[in-house]
């Protein structure tokens, strides 16, 4: 088992997102980026794939024992740590329609342009393909 499959499982079985990985990896100073953490949770034959190195890991777990514990001045119960990013993993994310946005409202009574072809674009819709055919049959 290697050190990606070991991050992985932790987690999955914790369910963490990768800002939370990155908060984590800061309680011990280590830092890290988003995309460089995405790179451990990829599929070996990926071109991005990136070993998971062993200071890497060792950071992480003592981060994690951090954030789940706390700190001898501040203990904290994990788990109602663990409950929060459960509760947080389960929480609808809101929805951002980009169609509805995309969409303009057309004023009352107007009329659409008869040049234009739904969904295209206003250069686009006036052109004719004819693919090379001849309709003179």
């Amino acid at each position: 088992m290697t050190n990606n499959d070991i991050f992985k499982k932790l987690r999955v079985a914790l369910m963490l997102r990768d800002d939370q990985i990155v908060e984590i990896l800061e309680l011990v100073d280590f830092r890290m980026s988003k995309g460089e953490i995405g790179n451990f949770f990829r599929n070996e034959d990926h071109p991005k794939y990136v070993a998971c190195g062993d200071q890497v890991l060792r950071n992480f777990l003592n981060g994690l024992v951090i954030y789940l514990r706390g700190t001898k001045e501040n203990p904290q119960d994990p788990m109602t740590v663990i409950a929060q990013n459960k509760a947080t993993a389960a929480a609808p994310r809101p929805k951002t329609d980009t169609k509805a946005q995309a969409k303009t409202p057309q004023a009352k009574g107007s009329k659409p342009n008869k040049n234009k072809k739904p969904g295209m674009g206003e250069v686009m819709g006036k052109v004719q393909f004819k693919n090379g055919k001849n309709k003179k049959s």
